[in-house]
């Protein structure tokens, strides 16, 4: 299992918690992003800088990832691009996204962009929370405690 990380609106609570597992763990974490950014040394741990565009990371990302990887986003259509090519999606708050949820996940954030494209007033999410980052790290923990270090 590699883990590919949408690197550009991870929170660094977030890639501090992936940092501390590959070292654990022995799994290859690499984060993608159109912006430089700082990385710990550490032959588990790699930065990817790609073009400047929309949806460049997330096409790199989906052009590496492969069937049994794992991808960290909270960008719903790059979680389902990564669902279709077997890989696991958790987003940054420690949801799953699975072939069973992903397509009403893609409904409502379709829905939402409708209402903001209308002009609705939709504000944005919630600041990360101790929870979130809880509920990421567990979950993270169950899905690297099904490989072998």
């Amino acid at each position: 299992m590699k883990i590919w990380v949408d690197a550009d609106a991870c929170p660094v609570a977030i890639k501090e918690i992936l940092f501390r597992a590959a070292s654990r763990k022995a799994v290859m974490v690499t984060l993608i992003a159109n912006h430089s950014m700082r990385v710990p040394s550490s032959p588990y741990i790699r930065f990817v800088q790609v073009e400047s565009g929309f949806d460049k990371a997330d096409d790199a990302i989906v052009a590496r990832v492969g069937e049994g990887d794992l991808v960290i986003t909270s960008d719903i259509p790059l979680a389902s691009d990564a669902i279709d090519k077997g890989a696991l999606a958790l987003s940054v708050r420690g949801e799953l996204f699975t072939k069973e949820n992903i397509k009403a996940r893609l409904n409502i954030r379709d829905f939402m962009d409708t209402m903001r494209s209308s002009g609705v007033e939709m504000g944005g999410p919630p600041p990360l929370s101790q929870a979130d980052k809880q509920q990421f790290a567990n979950h993270l923990d169950r899905i690297l405690a099904t490989i072998k270090s």
